[in-house]
C-alpha cells in the first residue's frame, strides 16, 4: 500500500501544521481517555433498557435525565407561541440520543448603515404583534395568527444545522486558558494566517462571563445556558434562567413554564454522556492510517485539533454554580475541534453574544461524530466530504489548496480517516 511517504509539495508547505500537532498529540496516557460510546439509545424505543453515562451519575440519574430529554411537550406544558421542535431529540438522535441530525434551524437579520448587523423585529398576525430582536425565525407555531414570516428587509438568511451534544460535558469541563492558548499558538505557527477568536459570553445561572464555546457562533459558555436558551427559543417554553416568552399571542400557560426545572434535566444528562466513538475497525485500515496523515499534514489539524486535555477535577466554574467531577476532570478528549471562530469564508453573517467582528465566522465545526452526518458545513449545502473541504476559504485556503493538489488515492485516503470519526 502506498504510504504518506510518497507526499511531495502540496505537504512540504505545512510544516507550521506539524509543529502544532506535536502540541497537541492525538495518543495520550489511556487512563487519561474519556469514555466514549454511542451508549443512549433511545429509551421509548427500548422499554426496560439501561444507559450507561460516562459515571457522573449512577444510571438510574442519567436514564431519568436521558427521559426527560427525550420528553416530547404539548401547548400544556407551554410549548410555543413560537417553536421549531417539541423535544430535544427531535434536533438531536442520530444515531442516538443526544446524537446530530440533518434538522436546520432558520437566522435572519440586516445590515444597518455601518456595515453592522442587527437583529430584526418580526411582524407577526398580520403585522399587529411583533417578535423584536431576534434574528431565529421559528419555523412552527401553535395558531396560524403567530406563524413568523420573513420580510424581504431581512436579506441575511442562513439555515444551521443541529449540533451533537454527546461528550459536550468534557467541552464544558475545557479550561478558558486552553482555548485562549490553542488560538495563541495558532497566530504564532502560521504568521497570524490562521487566527481562532476566543470571545467571552454570558453564564446565565452565574452572572459572569465565560469563554464561550457551544453552538454556531460559540454563544453559550455552560449547558445550563444552551439548555434553558434552547428550551426558551426551540420549544418556546420558559424557564428560570429566560423567563419571558418571545411574544404572548395565543400563549394559556403562565411564565415561567419550566415548573419541573427541565432544563437542570438536560444538563445533566448532557454533561453525563460519553464522547462520540471512532469507528475502530475502519481508523486501524492502512487507508485511514495514510489520511491520518494526510489530514495532519496538509493542515486540517491546526483548527481541528486532535487532543484537548479538560479542567483539573475540582476546579470551580460558570460563576460558582458547577465544580468539575472526577469524570470530566483531567480527561483526554479527541474532538477534532479548537472550540473557537473563524472566518472561512462560509461565513453566515449573523452576530450572537459576540463582538461585531464574528459576523463572518463560525466555529470550527468538532470532527467527532462525523461519520453520522451526510449534509455537513454550518448550512448543510456540502453533502459530500470533499465538497466540505473545498469550500474552505480565507483562514483554511492554505489547507484547501493543499488538499485540491492532492492526487486521487491521497484524497480518498483523507476522506476514509474522516468516516472513521
Amino acid at each position: 500500500m502506498k504510504t504518506w511517504k510518497r507526499f511531495t509539495a502540496p505537504l512540504v508547505a505545512a510544516t507550521v501544521v506539524v509543529s502544532l500537532a506535536a502540541v497537541t498529540q492525538l495518543f495520550s496516557s489511556p487512563g487519561n481517555e474519556a469514555p466514549s460510546g454511542f451508549d443512549t439509545p433511545t429509551l421509548s424505543n427500548n422499554p426496560g433498557s439501561q444507559s450507561h453515562g460516562n459515571g457522573m451519575v449512577d444510571d438510574a440519574t442519567f436514564g431519568a435525565a436521558q427521559a426527560v430529554f427525550e420528553d416530547s411537550e404539548g401547548v400544556d406544558k407551554g410549548l410555543g407561541p413560537l417553536y421549531n421542535a417539541r423535544s430535544c431529540t427531535d434536533c438531536h438522535q442520530n444515531p442516538v440520543t443526544g446524537g446530530v441530525s440533518q434538522v436546520a434551524e432558520f437566522r435572519v437579520g440586516h445590515l444597518d448603515g455601518s456595515g453592522n448587523f442587527v437583529s430584526p423585529t418580526l411582524l407577526i398576525n398580520d403585522g399587529q404583534d411583533s417578535v423584536p430582536n431576534r434574528s431565529l425565525a421559528n419555523d412552527r407555531a401553535i395558531c396560524a395568527e403567530a406563524q413568523e414570516r420573513v420580510p424581504a428587509s431581512e436579506n441575511i438568511r442562513t439555515f444551521r444545522m443541529s449540533l451533537n451534544v454527546l461528550g459536550d460535558g468534557f467541552v464544558e469541563a475545557i479550561d478558558d486558558s486552553t482555548l485562549q492558548n490553542i488560538a495563541s499558538q495558532q497566530s504564532a505557527l502560521s504568521k497570524g494566517r490562521i487566527h481562532g477568536e476566543f470571545i467571552q459570553v454570558p453564564v446565565l445561572e452565574g452572572g459572569v462571563m465565560r469563554g464561550g464555546r457551544f453552538g454556531w457562533k460559540n454563544q453559550h459558555a455552560s449547558l445550563l445556558s444552551f439548555a434553558s436558551d434552547a428550551y426558551l427559543n426551540e420549544q418556546g417554553i420558559t424557564n428560570r434562567l429566560n423567563p419571558v416568552d418571545t411574544t404572548q399571542l395565543c400563549k394559556t400557560t403562565t411564565d415561567p413554564e419550566d415548573v419541573d426545572n427541565d432544563i437542570d434535566q438536560f444538563a445533566t444528562f448532557i454533561r453525563t454522556t460519553k464522547v462520540p466513538p471512532v469507528d475502530a475497525n475502519l481508523l486501524a485500515t492502512a487507508d485511514a492510517q495514510a489520511g491520518q496523515q494526510i489530514f495532519n499534514q496538509i493542515g486540517c489539524a491546526t483548527c481541528h485539533v486532535p487532543s484537548i486535555t479538560t479542567a483539573p477535577t475540582g476546579t470551580v466554574i460558570n460563576g460558582g454554580t458547577f465544580t468539575i467531577p472526577d469524570s470530566l476532570g483531567g480527561k483526554v478528549i479527541h474532538p477534532y475541534g479548537d472550540f473557537l471562530l473563524h472566518d472561512i469564508g462560509t461565513g453566515d453573517g449573523i452576530v450572537q453574544n459576540g463582538p461585531p467582528d464574528t459576523m463572518n465566522k463560525v466555529r470550527t465545526t468538532p470532527l467527532w461524530g462525523l461519520r453520522t452526518r451526510n449534509r455537513l458545513m454550518h448550512d448543510g449545502q456540502s453533502p459530500t466530504r470533499e465538497q466540505a473541504i473545498l469550500r474552505h476559504k480565507g483562514e483554511a485556503s492554505a489547507a484547501k489548496n493543499s488538499f485540491a493538489a492532492l492526487n486521487a488515492q491521497q484524497k480518498a485516503q483523507l476522506v476514509t480517516f474522516l468516516n472513521s470519526l
